[in-house]
């Protein structure tokens, strides 16, 4: 358990340490600083490792679908997903977490940012709702594992590769990009646009600031298409 926990830490700092570099030969980005990138990956990883502590072994639903231990759930008069939920909690998340929460505080403290109520309230509730929008993804891809066979990586490529993008100036993004995710998959929401109305930036050509008061709106598309894909792969397996 120490070692899990110890790893997860060292992954927490080595993304970190891979944005350091990045600034550190740029200087500035897409019109971010580090210090301000820090507050954006502070956000994003936070929320997305309190996902991960109670979703993330979602990813274990193939395992369960070949060896045909999932027909156990269905026995049992509760809600399928809230038993995969509940069948295991990854405390080792908890290490990396602390290490977002360190770039949070760090970032707060070093940046520039002009605390009024309203950005009280939309900073706690982007964090709820990146929350949100990072179960979400965890809950769609396990349904679409009822269609795939051994393509659990497949689904990874949004979900964890869209915790990656979460972190990032989507500002320097493709239109294509910004399309998928930013609305399609909304990562874009889970912590950059809200840290440009936190940090007073006008926002880039499709992410306005004031999209950060929709960040709800996409948590509620983001549950909506993980529930169609959740319902619709619970009525395809036999």
């Amino acid at each position: 358990f120490a070692l899990d926990l110890a790893s997860s830490a060292l992954i927490g700092f080595i993304e970190l340490a891979e944005i350091w570099v990045l600034f550190h030969n740029v200087g500035s980005l897409g019109g971010y600083s580090f210090k301000q990138i820090l507050l954006v990956y502070g956000i994003a990883d936070l929320a997305f490792s309190i996902a991960d502590l109670f979703f993330g072994h979602c990813d274990d639903l193939p395992t369960y679908l070949r060896a045909g231990t999932l027909d156990v759930f269905y026995l049992r008069p509760q809600p399928i997903l809230a038993q995969l939920i509940g069948s295991d909690i990854s405390l080792k998340r908890i290490t990396r977490a602390s290490v977002a929460i360190g770039c949070i505080v760090v970032a707060i403290s070093i940046g520039d940012i002009q605390w009024t109520a309203a950005k009280v309230a939309l900073f706690a509730l982007s964090i709820v709702c990146a929350v949100l929008i990072f179960s979400a993804q965890f809950v769609s891809a396990a349904g679409l594992q009822f269609f795939l066979i051994n393509s659990a990586e497949a689904t990874n490529a949004y979900v964890y590769g869209g915790r990656y993008a979460s972190t990032q100036v989507a500002s320097v993004w493709s239109n294509p990009l910004k399309v998928i995710f930013g609305f399609f998959f909304p990562m874009a929401f889970a912590a950059f646009i809200p840290s440009l109305w936190l940090l007073d930036k006008p926002g880039p050509a499709m992410f306005p600031s004031w999209l950060a008061w929709c960040t709800p709106i996409m948590a509620l598309w983001a549950w909506g298409a993980a529930m169609l894909c959740w319902r619709w792969g619970l009525r395809h397996y036999q």
